[in-house]
């Protein structure tokens, strides 16, 4: 009998060993670190990952996450410093650093991510309120995000978060005054193009006149060449007519005479108001002609004028 209460007793003492083994075991994850608090006191953080001893049944492990966090600020209007009203959309990125400030200041996750909203709300406003429109959309960005990182990285210490980045997402004008300047914009456009256009018209104008004033020029050029050829053609026509006169006087007068006929002659109600013995029919009694005062070179009055000589194709 004293030998089964001995085993009974042996099996109660192997299992309180056992529990009191395992209370005495926690674990530490790679992605978190882990707080000791006995009695609600704070007694030490252990950050290395893998399996740890505490004092069994009165140190309660606290896990705290060690990796980057992701604070979501929702959309917030500041006044920038030209007194223009801005829609900001920002968010941050932190990590806890000090697992027993943070426990003692916030406490938990979803706290803290209460408290580094103001923080980061009021660190919005008091960078970007110092700062204009154009600042903030175009040219120093980037700047004023270091700014108001390093600002809340400042305040956020106390609570033994260190804040890793914080970036604007989205930073423009209400709706209302979005509209306004789309407009303005728009018209602005319009007006530089219809400037466009305008000087567009006067140089298309300009080349036009130019243009005009050189095909003036150009004609005006050929016709007086055309002039001074048909001139120097017309001469070597008379040269050549009084040349052939010199020759035979009574052959150019014949001549001269059918040219008359074949003119004067074309229309079929042809007439004629002269004297039957008029110097202008002398050829029809005979190829010989009869001689007149002047040589045969004028005709009758009320006749037409026997042309000096044929005129030229031009």
């Amino acid at each position: 009998m004293k030998a089964g209460v001995a085993g009974i007793v042996a099996l109660i003492v192997s299992l309180v060993a056992i529990v009191v083994v395992w209370s005495s075991l926690f674990t530490v994850r790679q992605t978190e670190q882990v707080l000791l608090v006995r009695l609600g006191e704070p007694v030490r953080v252990v950050t290395d990952p893998g399996l740890h001893f505490k004092a069994p049944f009165i140190d309660s492990v606290i896990s705290i996450d060690k990796r980057i966090l992701d604070l979501e600020n929702p959309s917030q209007e500041v006044i920038a410093a030209d007194q223009k009203r801005l829609v900001v959309d920002a968010f941050a990125r932190y990590r806890i650093k000090n697992a027993l400030r943070f426990y003692q200041s916030v406490g938990s996750v979803p706290a803290a991510n209460l408290q580094l909203t103001t923080l980061l709300n009021a660190a919005l406003r008091r960078v970007l309120g110092e700062v204009t429109f154009i600042q903030v959309v175009r040219d120093e960005r980037e700047v004023l995000m270091g700014r108001i990182r390093a600002q809340l990285d400042r305040e956020a210490e106390n609570y033994g978060i260190s804040v890793v980045d914080v970036r604007i997402r989205r930073a423009d004008l209400p709706d209302q005054n979005s509209q306004a300047v789309y407009q303005r914009m728009q018209t602005e456009r319009q007006r530089e193009a219809a400037e466009f256009r305008a000087q567009g018209g006067q140089k298309a104008q300009e080349i036009r006149s130019k243009a005009d004033r050189d095909v003036t020029v150009i004609i005006a050029e050929a016709n007086s060449q055309a002039e001074e050829i048909r001139g120097s053609g017309d001469a070597e026509r008379n040269r050549l007519f009084a040349t052939a006169y010199s020759k035979d006087p009574d052959f150019f007068a014949f001549y001269r005479s059918m040219t008359a006929y074949e003119q004067s002659l074309k229309s079929n109600d042809t007439r004629f108001l002269l004297r039957p013995d008029s110097d202008f029919f002398r050829f029809f009694g005979g190829p010989e002609g009869r001689a007149s005062a002047n040589g045969a070179a004028s005709s009758a009055a009320g006749a037409p004028a026997v042309p000096a000589a044929p005129a030229l194709p031009r």
